[in-house]
């Protein structure tokens, strides 16, 4: 089947990028020192291409993820990212470690988050510590206490963890690799005190230069995105929404039919695939359509836009296609479709 035949807007997956991002990713953090962060791709066909390459450890970020992951037979050890204070949340995590179906973490930063995963019957946790970006993690020097808190609970405390996620997308590399460095040294400061085994944290962004983390947690990389394709990684963007110009006014625009539903807009607008050597561009995007100026389509092309962060644009979709040149429209060959299974929470 050829792309041109499924009803767009439809999301494109490149097979060949695919396995060059996950090669080269492999190579530098091979087996357990990769937890591929699934909250990109969402994805369990996906996770089973990255297993297939030697990572069988996963980062989630939402019970839902966890759950799915464990039904796919990908339990092996999975870590949830995020700390849990709703006790059905708990329940559902330590019901996979009771099934069995799941070697289960959680991050915790806080008594409540202890109390939780206690009740919920998680039982082992890293303390998650803030190095500098205003969102989840304890103070530092916290990380201590927290780490005997939750021993005397009863669980076991397999060491840290820290996203220097206000570091991942600074575009001069030295200045990026600088300032991982200054939140990476919080980080080991709170392993130094809490022990264990585990240091987990970094992303697509710090691939190269976080030399801290004993695991590093990305998933951007395995498709890549808008966002991340100007920082110049050795990875190559593979993830294009496949769209249809449904309205042309000659010469003025054209109207594509997948905007907002169909793609996040957080990072900013997409890209056109083939800007025909700069004289075409995305003018905006509204609810259901892309308008686009300087290009010679008409009503019917195929027209495919480059997504600027991956993480939400999978999510708004039910199947990824996987194609052999996500670049060549609606003549690319569907060669797999997956089914985008861990939406949801």
């Amino acid at each position: 089947m050829k792309a041109g035949d499924l009803t767009t807007p439809a999301l494109l997956a490149d097979a060949a990028v695919l396995e060059r991002n996950v090669a080269t990713m492999s190579a530098a953090r091979p087996g357990s020192t990769l937890r591929p962060h699934v909250k990109a791709f969402k994805c369990t066909s996906l996770a089973n291409r990255l297993v297939e390459a030697g990572h069988l450890s996963f980062c989630c970020a939402t019970v839902r993820e966890m759950e799915g992951m464990a039904a796919a037979g990908l339990g092996n050890d999975l870590l949830l990212a995020n700390e849990v204070v709703d006790a059905a949340a708990a329940v559902r995590l330590g019901a996979l470690v009771a099934a069995g179906s799941a070697r289960v973490t959680v991050a915790v930063d806080s008594s409540a988050t202890i109390a939780a995963a206690v009740a919920g019957g998680v039982p082992e946790v890293l303390v998650d510590v803030d190095v500098g970006m205003p969102r989840c993690g304890c103070e530092p020097a916290d990380a201590a206490r927290l780490a005997d808190e939750a021993q005397r609970a009863g669980l076991k405390v397999r060491g840290v963890m820290g996203y220097e996620g206000h570091v991942q997308h600074v575009v001069d590399a030295d200045e990026r690799a600088a300032l991982a460095a200054v939140a990476m040294a919080v980080l080991a400061g709170a392993h130094a005190e809490v022990g264990g085994d585990v240091v987990s944290g970094g992303g697509t962004g710090t691939w190269d230069c976080n030399e801290t983390v004993t695991e590093l947690q990305a998933g951007s990389f395995v498709l890549m995105d808008g966002d991340y394709a100007r920082l110049g990684l050795p990875f190559d963007e593979g993830l294009v929404l496949l769209t249809t110009a449904v309205s042309v006014r000659s010469g003025v625009h054209a109207a594509l039919d997948g905007g907002l539903k169909a793609m996040a807009m957080d990072s900013g607008d997409p890209r056109l695939v083939d800007d025909y050597g700069g004289a075409a561009s995305v003018l905006f995007c509204a609810d259901e359509h892309t308008t686009v100026a300087g290009g010679p389509w008409k009503v019917g092309d195929r027209v495919g836009l480059r997504p600027a962060h991956i993480d939400p644009t999978m999510a708004k979709h039910e199947v990824l296609h996987l194609v052999d040149d996500a670049t060549a429209g609606g003549d690319a060959e569907v060669v797999e479709s997956w089914s985008i299974d861990l939406r949801g929470w």
